[in-house]
């Protein structure tokens, strides 16, 4: 069986989620990773176990030694770093947000189709059994028509320098964290929204750092979405629907022994729902693995994250001008 090759685009801390899946596929190994700095690299390939360390992204993109690239890099770099990789011939699960800009995120999407390389937006919950359990639910039609979307996700954020309070590199709570409560709204309606309201907390370095937002969808369907660095860790989502609804108390960081998926019926009986253990990173390497080996359209589309980057910046406009935005004339 060939073995899809993969490298580490930067040394940033979440790439530790990511090496154990990796790792763990009976399709995949985790050849390289790379550094601005060769000492970091080696430093890091050495506590990682990782066989070649570079000391710049392109040579290890020019390499040939790896076949797809995890894009970890601060958000102001998603675009420039893809494209550069998709050019190399390299294949490429980029962290999210996916770009900052409508317009980068179109030049990504171009360059996927120019060079015939898979990419996708690392949304790691998405692929895992627990959400596509809350998807089946919906297309059944056991919770009736949805109604409401409510979600959240806050951590604090206790760190004065943290690269997520730069304005210039992509920082902010919508961009950082919000975006889990917004796609997952998108995911349980089918489409981008057709309005939006967003409210925002400025600190000091003039990025949100904490976002609450309103989404109108088709047929007057709302979704409500908050996400803050100023409160302790904390998620949550309800789907609500006609005939009753779903609740979860870990949407995101999906952990085995602490989440749960509980049904409300609308005579207000509750039913844990039993979910299949996975490990939460796995989903989307393997997903990378189809998409690469067997040609399988990869789970999260394209036009997906394309509206999860035109929805936030749409959430952005709407809170600097203080306004409506209509999301349909694009």
């Amino acid at each position: 069986m060939k073995k899809i090759r993969w490298g580490l685009l930067s040394t940033a801390h979440i790439n530790r989620a990511l090496i154990p899946a990796i790792r763990r596929s009976p399709r995949g190994e985790l050849v390289a990773v790379a550094s601005r700095e060769i000492k970091k690299a080696r430093k890091y390939a050495h506590k990682w176990d990782i066989p070649i360390a570079f000391g710049d992204y392109q040579e290890m993109l020019d390499s040939g030694d790896v076949d797809v690239v995890y894009n970890s890099l601060p958000n102001h770099l998603h675009a420039e770093w893809s494209i550069r990789a998709m050019q190399a011939g390299v294949h490429v699960l980029c962290e999210k947000p996916f770009a900052t800009s409508l317009e980068e995120t179109d030049q990504m999407i171009a360059a996927s189709k120019k060079h015939k390389r898979v990419l996708t937006e690392a949304f790691m919950y998405r692929h895992h059994p627990q959400t596509k359990i809350v998807g089946e639910w919906i297309k059944s039609g056991k919770l009736g028509e949805i109604i409401l979307v409510r979600s959240i996700f806050n951590f604090k954020l206790t760190k004065k320098e943290d690269i997520r309070l730069i304005p210039e590199y992509g920082g902010g709570a919508l961009w950082d964290i919000g975006v889990y409560p917004l796609s997952f709204a998108q995911f349980v309606y089918g489409e981008k929204p057709t309005d939006v309201f967003g409210m925002q907390t400025l600190g000091k370095s003039g990025v949100d750092e904490s976002f609450s937002g309103q989404m109108l969808y088709s047929g007057n369907r709302i979704a409500q979405i908050s996400c803050s660095f100023r409160s302790p860790y904390y998620t949550h989502t309800e789907v609500i629907g006609a005939k009753g609804r779903l609740d979860l108390n870990s949407p995101f960081k999906i952990e085995s022994g602490f989440a749960k998926l509980v049904f409300h019926s609308k005579d207000g009986d509750k039913t844990k729902i039993s979910v299949p253990q996975k490990e939460l990173y796995s989903g989307e390497v393997e997903d990378m693995h189809d998409a690469i080996l067997d040609g399988v359209q990869p789970y999260l589309t394209l036009e997906e994250t394309r509206n999860h980057v035109l929805t936030a910046l749409a959430f952005y406009q709407s809170a600097n001008n203080k306004v409506l935005i209509n999301l349909e004339k694009d």
